[in-house]
């Protein structure tokens, strides 16, 4: 090499580069800003695409405000059960749902309340006509308490699905918890010994999570 430069070192560049490159850390990480979080981490919701986004505790608290105009919104943590739930075989036919388990939703965007329901393919719109929404709302005024886009009313029976009707308010998050649990358990025509096991270990947490809706007042 001509010229009085200074010829690079390729090992003195690789050590250079091994020394500064940030360290890696195992997991997962926000997804808005890439920061490491814990596997137990709380979630926001992509009003437009309704994407469910992980994210860290500084990230999520800057979309807590439920009233702000926003892309996205956080999604709580609170449970809450109906002791009075007002709701018959009649009701559950208008929601045309083909099994014993659903969960509703406001869509701000569509401004319309949304049914869904678990299947081996997946989350499974069912049409929700409303009328059927009024009629449920008018007999369960708790409904009331329900935050579009990041809360749900589960609503499922119980004893495989020829008892009682059960409600119970819960994070939009955990919905889609339960169809990942159901797409990945399901076998056969009736679902299997092992999505039973896990759909009744998915209610007894529900359940234990749960505190009473408050009674609306007339």
């Amino acid at each position: 090499m001509s010229g009085g430069g200074r010829r690079s070192d390729p090992l003195a560049t690789l050590r250079r580069i091994n020394t500064t490159r940030p360290t890696v850390v195992p997991g997962e990480r926000c997804e808005m800003c890439a920061a490491p979080i814990p596997e137990e981490h709380q979630h926001v919701v992509g009003l437009e695409d309704r994407s469910l986004m992980c994210t860290c505790r500084a990230c999520y608290l800057l979309f807590s405000d439920q009233k702000a105009h926003l892309r996205y919104r956080a999604v709580p943590d609170r449970y809450l059960s109906f002791s009075e739930f007002a709701f018959d075989q009649a009701s559950w036919d208008d929601l045309q749902i083909p099994v014993g388990l659903a969960f509703l939703f406001r869509n701000s965007v569509q401004d319309r309340m949304v049914a869904f329901y678990p299947s081996p393919a997946g989350a499974t719109e069912s049409e929700l006509s409303l009328e059927s929404w009024d009629g449920l709302r008018a007999a369960n005024p708790q409904f009331d308490l329900l935050l579009a886009d990041v809360e749900a009313l589960l609503i499922y029976r119980d004893d495989e699905g020829r008892g009682a009707f059960h409600c119970v308010l819960v994070p939009i998050d955990v919905c889609y918890e339960l169809v990942g649990t159901m797409r990945m358990t399901w076998r056969g025509f009736d679902g299997g010994q092992e999505a039973r096991h896990a759909m009744a270990d998915f209610f007894a947490t529900v359940e234990s999570k749960s505190r009473p809706a408050e009674v609306a007042q007339s």
